[in-house]
């Protein structure tokens, strides 16, 4: 990726946004399943470049403590997707978009948990100001797209549970895991380079299939 296309300014927005209206993308019914929704969402880091935003649960949560994950969580009754997104982005980091901050969406992706999580990529602007909600929410992190970029990832692990191969995201000292690290990296894939790529195949590691 060049330089310039790191910077976070109207470019982005609209090479992203062009990106992701070109995408083919592939829903799945949730008949049977539990839908929830996450926010994909882009912000800036501190030098003006692009970001998302990646929480830490909290340790009190009944499930998934302490882990990564997008804002993001069930869709409420009568609620759409991108509502529940937006609603979860606000309950969760304190931070109010609307729909005309929507992007794009990516592919849905089936858990081993049960879930049908329909990804929201969501446009945050320069003045994003975030505040974790403790009762959901341990830190707030700012990825930047420099380091979704690193070299060395995503890396492809086979496991003799499952015939999908577990992705994995490196970040910093510590790595980010499906489901999360499959729909970042198809966001990756997608809306910073406009490729047509699938993540269906990919799989979680055991611990997250509860």
């Amino acid at each position: 990726m060049e330089e310039t296309h790191y910077i976070y300014d109207d470019a982005m927005r609209a090479r992203v946004s062009a990106n992701l209206k070109n995408f083919d993308r592939t829903s799945t019914s949730a008949e049977g399943l539990k839908h929830a929704a996450v926010a994909i969402t882009l912000v800036c880091d501190s030098n003006g470049e692009g970001a998302y935003v990646l929480t830490r649960r909290a340790s009190r949560l009944n499930t998934h403590a302490g882990q990564f994950a997008l804002p993001g969580g069930r869709i409420d009754d009568g609620e759409t997707p991108i509502q529940g997104a937006l609603r979860e982005l606000r309950e969760e980091v304190d931070l109010t978009l609307d729909e005309g901050d929507v992007l794009g969406l990516l592919d849905d992706y089936t858990t081993q948990s049960g879930y049908l999580i329909t990804p929201i990529v969501v446009w945050g602007g320069t003045d994003a100001t975030l505040k974790a909600n403790p009762d959901e929410v341990a830190h707030i992190h700012r990825i930047t797209f420099r380091e979704l970029n690193r070299p060395d990832s995503p890396e492809l692990v086979e496991i003799p549970e499952s015939e999908r191969p577990v992705i994995r995201l490196l970040m910093g000292d510590d790595a980010l895991h499906a489901p999360t690290a499959a729909m970042v990296y198809q966001f990756r894939e997608v809306g910073l380079y406009g490729r047509q790529t699938r993540v269906a195949h990919l799989g979680e590691p055991v611990w997250a299939w509860r």
